[in-house]
């Protein structure tokens, strides 16, 4: 897919080593709201994290995307669809952005464009964002998009520094589909 700035793709096999840079220049950002930032990984556990994010895509277990600005190729973040429910169908959005791009827009554009993505070519009837209360840039990216805010979870969860409990914001975006009464049987 592409944006107005970005380009934005599965990873794939041999993008381990950018995505690390990204990783490790910005983790001290990171490591405040994801779960999955908890430590620096290592250049293989990089590579195996594309290798796998690529097999998902074939499997749509999770849609995970790289945000590359057209400009220059450089890896600028990353978004997806971490969590899926097909009956619905569903989709979580999530996103993180490289420090040395925050504040540039590149984010919202992103998530604009796979919000999308989700109803137009995955079907979605709804699109979620989930976001920790306090981190007031992601939960400007979905009010900036137009997402509705559905509640806040209270005390829902530690937070990643494991010394305090968290609300979670739960914004979303509905497809509304007109509803047809059924026909009576005979």
């Amino acid at each position: 897919m592409e944006s107005e700035r970005l380009l934005i793709r599965a990873p794939k096999p041999g993008d381990g080593a950018t995505i690390n840079a990204a990783i490790v220049e910005s983790f001290n950002e990171l490591k405040l709201w994801l779960p999955w930032a908890q430590k620096v990984p290592s250049l293989v556990e990089s590579e195996t994290f594309a290798c796998e994010a690529h097999d998902q895509h074939r499997e749509k277990g999770s849609l995970p995307f790289l945000l590359f600005r057209k400009e220059d190729g450089a890896l600028v973040g990353a978004s997806g669809f971490p969590r899926i429910n097909w009956d619905v169908p569903m989709l979580e959005l999530g996103y993180w952005c490289r420090s040395s791009d925050a504040r540039a827009g590149y984010i919202s554009e992103a998530a604009g464009c796979l919000t999308r993505f989700a109803f137009e070519r995955a079907g979605a009837n709804r699109v979620e964002i989930r976001v920790d209360s306090r981190n007031r840039r992601s939960c400007a990216v979905a009010e900036r998009l137009g997402y509705s805010l559905d509640g806040t979870l209270r005390n829902d969860a530690w937070d990643f520094s494991g010394q305090s409990l968290r609300d979670t914001r739960v914004y979303s975006m509905v497809f509304l589909k007109e509803l047809r009464k059924p026909e009576p049987s005979s």
